[in-house]
């Protein structure tokens, strides 16, 4: 049994990671910058729980000392900032900066594994970089972090796609949608618009990172994926799951539930990979996984009170 402290439990990545590492037998404490509060994942309402923000650039290695590893699902990503607030101070606090110095501390706090969920973007296209600055800062957070491997520290990184899950709180937002695929709203028109990425499921990436802790080489990172979709296949994955007989097309204009802000690599434009197999079978995730996680949204819906 390892003592890991989750860092960001209370979104839906880290909740769901760590009720999986409890429920294989791991000692979980959750780290959030409030104490429990009844908008927490039921998840991780009962663990015990670290108040702090990795961002604190005077915080010290005290808090994270006697954690065998840490598992950073915290980092902001670019729906998480309005766009009038997204400038190079933003991003260095979250991610290039805020995130490796976090790392250092849980080095100098004798961590030995540090699993950090990034984002595939750079991975793939290391070019975005220099056009995208928010595929900079993930850029720099992933390389910084695993820079601090030694000996003694593991810093691993996991850059998956988007991810297919919902918590109590994503339930309700899936609601419109799924009304909307239903045929039970006049507006916006049932269309998608151009372009696609890849998906994975919030379970494979938990499985993942079970595997990076397990069997992460020292500052690697692993590009981690499940299955591509165009956004319009994406949209009629989920009208067929929730029953409905309509027709999804696709449409070149912004759409209320896929924004244009949000489609990083620009409308129209396809991100796919296939990733590797020697290191999914190390990591240990399932594929094939993200229609069953379409029907668990779907079906935690129409579960809602």
């Amino acid at each position: 049994m390892s003592r890991v402290l989750v860092v960001g439990a209370t979104g839906m990545i880290g909740s769901r990671v760590a009720a999986d590492l409890d429920a294989r037998g791991d000692d979980v404490t959750v780290m959030s910058r409030r104490g429990p509060s009844d908008r927490d994942p039921a998840a991780v309402a009962g663990f015990a729980r670290l108040i702090g923000d990795y961002t604190d650039a005077d915080g010290t290695p005290a808090p994270l000392e006697g954690f065998d590893a840490i598992v950073f699902s915290a980092g902001h990503d670019i729906r998480h900032v309005p766009a009038e607030q997204e400038d190079g101070d933003f991003w260095e606090r979250v991610q290039g900066g805020g995130v490796p110095r976090f790392a250092a501390r849980a080095k100098a706090a004798g961590v030995s594994r540090f699993v950090q969920i990034g984002s595939y973007y750079h991975q793939l296209h290391p070019e975005w970089t220099q056009r995208i600055p928010y595929v900079a800062a993930r850029r720099d957070a992933d390389e910084r972090a695993r820079a601090l491997s030694d000996d003694g520290f593991a810093a691993i990184t996991l850059n998956p796609p988007s991810i297919v899950g919902a918590d109590e709180r994503g339930l309700r937002r899936f609601a419109r949608m799924i009304a909307w695929v239903r045929g039970d709203l006049d507006e916006p028109a049932l269309f998608a618009p151009p372009g696609g990425t890849n998906y994975m499921s919030v379970r494979s990436l938990s499985q993942a990172v079970q595997g990076a802790l397990d069997h992460g080489a020292a500052g690697r990172a692993y590009l981690v994926g499940d299955r591509n979709l165009s956004y319009r296949e994406y949209f009629q994955l989920l009208a067929d799951a929730a029953g409905s007989g309509n027709i999804i097309e696709e449409r070149d204009e912004e759409h209320p539930f896929q924004p244009d802000r949000f489609i990083v690599q620009g409308r129209g434009t396809v991100i796919s990979f296939e990733p590797d197999a020697a290191e999914t079978d190390l990591l240990g995730y399932d594929r094939g996984d993200v229609e069953r996680a379409i029907a668990e949204i779907v079906a935690g819906v129409d579960a809602l009170p």
